[in-house]
């Protein structure tokens, strides 16, 4: 097999990076290890920062997202039982943000895929990325039993952090910048309205917890807990009640309690690779950096390299020059870094580490009055929390 541009992961940054190129009259391939199934149904993040919207509307996939996703123009903050709602567009000159699942964005990017675009191909596991130095690079992966090999002119690999494609980059090129925080969240699907028309994040000495949404009728609540904790640990009306707790005012605001349909712990990290290119290869999204859920960065970063990268490869087909695809590491991790330092305020500002003093306890209290009465520190939070420039 041969194409311009081989793709390795059908999440959403592979996905959108396939579509962008068939836009732009580039082909590619879509090696995707699992099945059609599990793409559709592995449930990850549900906020989509404007830049994402803007770009999955452009690009011809955001027909859907607009008909059921839930717009949002602010989130609201809650500490020593105090209520503070950002305005996003007021604060942003307009901008908000989407809940619309990450599963919704691949199963809207796979029909566009299979009806428009190049070959996408499930249950294909690659094996390796070879060649990356040289002009012809090539991934070798295994389909229905057997062996193949898709020689590209790029490989971009949106294979996550355990891929094959970072591995691909000699260890002696890399540089690697992580931080794994001693908790995790716990967090559930609820048959049940949420309990607030936005997102609420919670501050508590009892530790963070955070009210979110998957549709008007299903709720999906996290709760900070050790890292090592066991979900099932945990019985319904035990994380009920903690979450009540944890989001109480001093209002009428009430929890809407239902029956919970899923639960699990997510771990929470802090990692970037650096470079993101190595030759023809092009590292995209977890590949490449990890952050925290506390800012909803995750999905919107990927988004920004697999657009950084589709600029760049047509900007090379339109001119002939190589500029913005030698300069694809440096512009990516501009933006990458702003991210990491975005979730990591809000990460530390939100959450009781278990080795906090009575000291810091007090300083995060300070940070979040600080946002709630000075203009310029919440819209410094609006507009990270909206999404940075991509490019």
């Amino acid at each position: 097999m041969r194409t311009t541009v081989g793709i390795i992961g059908a999440g959403p940054a592979g996905l959108l990076l396939a579509r962008l190129l068939h836009n732009a009259g580039i082909d590619s391939v879509v090696l995707e290890s699992r099945d059609r199934a599990y793409v559709e149904h592995r449930q990850r993040a549900g906020i989509l920062e404007q830049g994402t919207v803007d770009v999955l509307r452009a690009a011809g996939a955001g027909e859907r997202m607009d008909r059921e996703g839930l717009r949002h123009d602010g989130i609201e903050l809650r500490f020593d039982r105090r209520r503070h709602r950002v305005d996003f567009p007021a604060l942003t000159g307009g901008r908000s943000v989407m809940v619309y699942a990450q599963t919704e964005v691949c199963k809207d990017l796979i029909a566009l895929q299979l009806d428009e675009g190049g070959p996408l191909l499930f249950e294909a596991e690659a094996l390796a990325v070879e060649g990356a130095e040289g002009d012809r690079p090539s991934i070798r992966f295994r389909h229905q039993g057997r062996e193949d090999v898709l020689e590209c002119d790029y490989v971009v690999g949106c294979d996550g952090f355990w891929g094959v494609a970072r591995k691909a980059v000699p260890a002696s090129l890399s540089r690697v910048f992580e931080r794994t925080y001693p908790f995790g969240w716990l967090g559930i699907l609820a048959d049940v309205a949420p309990s607030h028309d936005e997102l609420v994040y919670a501050r508590h000495d009892r530790g963070f917890a955070l009210l979110s949404m998957r549709s008007p009728s299903v709720s999906r609540l996290y709760l900070q807990v050790p890292a090592d904790t066991d979900a099932e640990a945990w019985s319904d009306e035990e994380i009920w009640d903690e979450l009540e707790r944890r989001l109480e005012t001093d209002d009428d605001w009430a929890l809407h309690r239902g029956p919970i349909t899923q639960k699990s712990v997510t771990p929470m990290r802090s990692y970037v690779h650096e470079l993101m290119r190595h030759g023809r290869l092009f590292l995209a999204g977890d590949a490449a950096h990890i952050v925290p859920p506390t800012g909803a960065k995750g999905l919107n970063l990927a988004v920004g390299d697999v657009v950084t990268f589709a600029r760049a490869l047509v900007h090379e087909k339109e001119t002939g020059s190589a500029e913005l695809l030698d300069a694809y590491s440096e512009t990516c991790l501009r933006r990458v870094w702003q991210a990491e330092r975005f979730s990591y305020d809000m990460t530390t500002m939100l959450h009781r580490d278990p080795d906090a003093t009575a000291f810091e306890g007090r300083l995060q209290l300070a940070r979040l009055d600080r946002i709630s009465s000075c203009r310029a520190a919440e819209t410094d939070l609006a507009e990270g929390y909206t999404g940075f420039p991509i490019g």
